[in-house]
């Protein structure tokens, strides 16, 4: 199914940096309807594609769709990578970088774009449109896997990756080397700015949601917004990163009140109990939820 695909690295040129973006279609002149793939935190955009065709990203392009899988600033293929002491962070990727995609993708494919993240990027795209709810009318539906912004749980699990590696080790780390090193040290596939790790970190453990740069409240924000069919995917194995519990308080705080809402376990019909990355990444996906997926984005 994947034999005819085409991928071809694009960049968005901003100041000093060039933003990539992996292109991935079906060949086929006529182009489908745009998807624009963002993903989380200490990662990059090859949660979602590689270059053997197989991911999500390369499924929806072989069923027709013209994909956009993006690498956030000096992450993944984006020139240049990150460096000890750079300055940028999630403020810069809400205000600037994720509306470059919206309207590159919109200027290569002039028609509403459905939009997908994997854990934070759903974080930040819903940030985004809360802060220029005007863009929403470039975009036709919204689907996050394993998507939250509090951690509130409590389990082995989630006291040793968040509150003592994401709380504790990782600052203390970013402080002394300039940069939280994740793919140096064995939790991340990439790295993350010190304002990054940092901002990220204070929105995990507040109950506020404000930008620590100039005070601006998403959540007050989100209660505005008239938001497009949204669906948020969760896995019953994801015990700190997504957290079921956690990814339905987010639906309630950002006000997507017509949210749809999957989990994916055995006991709903589903073909594995998936965790936060096997959801994305495990070999029977295409053949279990990716299918629904596919149906669901016909629909919209």
């Amino acid at each position: 199914m994947t034999d005819n695909l085409t991928q071809e690295s694009l960049f968005i040129k901003d100041g000093d940096h060039q933003l990539h973006v992996r292109h991935i279609s079906n060949g086929k002149k006529a182009r489908g309807q745009p998807v624009l793939m963002v993903h989380g935190a200490i990662e990059n955009g090859l949660i979602f594609y590689n270059k053997k065709g197989r991911g999500l990203g390369c499924y929806l392009a072989s069923s027709g769709f013209d994909v956009y899988v993006i690498d956030l600033r000096g992450r993944g293929y984006t020139i240049p990578t990150i460096k000890p002491f750079d300055t940028f962070g999630q403020t810069e990727t809400i205000v600037t970088d994720l509306p470059l995609f919206i309207d590159f993708v919109y200027q290569n494919n002039p028609q509403p774009m459905h939009l997908m993240a994997h854990s934070w990027g759903g974080v930040l795209l819903t940030s985004m449109l809360a802060r220029a709810p005007q863009l929403i009318d470039k975009v036709r539906s919204q689907i996050f896997f394993g998507t939250k912004r509090q951690v509130r749980v409590l389990n082995p699990e989630a006291l040793f990756k968040i509150r003592l590696m994401w709380h504790h080790v990782a600052p203390f780390y970013a402080k002394r080397h300039g940069l939280l090193a994740a793919k140096k040290l064995g939790f991340g596939s990439d790295d993350e700015t010190i304002k990054s790790h940092g901002q990220g970190m204070g929105w995990t453990k507040s109950s506020q949601w404000i930008d620590s740069d100039d005070g601006f409240d998403y959540q007050q924000a989100c209660q505005k917004v008239k938001w497009p069919p949204t669906w948020f995917v969760a896995a019953i194995k994801d015990k700190a990163l997504g957290h079921p519990e956690d990814v339905k308080r987010f639906i309630v705080e950002a006000n997507y009140v017509d949210a749809k809402y999957t989990l994916l376990c055995k006991k709903d019909g589903f073909k594995r109990d998936y965790d936060h990355i096997s959801m994305l990444t495990d070999p029977i996906s295409p053949s279990d939820h990716f299918v629904q997926i596919i149906d669901w984005l016909a629909q919209q």
